[in-house]
């Protein structure tokens, strides 16, 4: 698939926030993996989650895609209803030009040691050298 495709797909999908959508978009193998919780969900375990997701779904942005051909990376700000932010990183092959495997992580921001400061710099900012 090429970039334009993905990226369109992906922002359709994250504006939608529709359960049934995002279902027509997966292949009938599809497998997602939440290596962080050690789940693993099929198309329709992953259809009736999205379905019953606790307080509504969260918005999400895609902040980065990279990629080529049926393996794509997509960096994404998940905001959630509770006022929670997490970032994410998605790993997702595409079969037949349906999603067909997607690894998910998640983290929650932290504040950076401050040990290490002399080092580093916000994301916003120059690094220091």
């Amino acid at each position: 698939m090429q970039e334009h495709e993905v990226r369109e797909l992906f922002q359709r999908l994250r504006e939608a926030m529709d359960p049934e959508a995002e279902y027509r978009e997966r292949h009938q193998d599809y497998l997602l993996k939440l290596p962080q919780s050690g789940e693993r969900m099929d198309r329709d375990g992953l259809r009736r989650l999205q379905e019953h997701f606790p307080d509504g779904a969260p918005r999400i942005q895609l902040r980065r895609l990279i990629g080529a051909g049926d393996l794509w990376i997509a960096e994404t700000v998940i905001h959630y209803t509770d006022g929670k932010v997490f970032h994410g990183a998605n790993i997702v092959e595409f079969r037949d030009g349906k999603i067909w495997k997607e690894t998910r992580y998640y983290g929650e921001p932290f504040e950076a040691p401050a040990w290490r400061a002399g080092w580093t710099g916000r994301i916003e900012e120059p690094v220091r050298g």
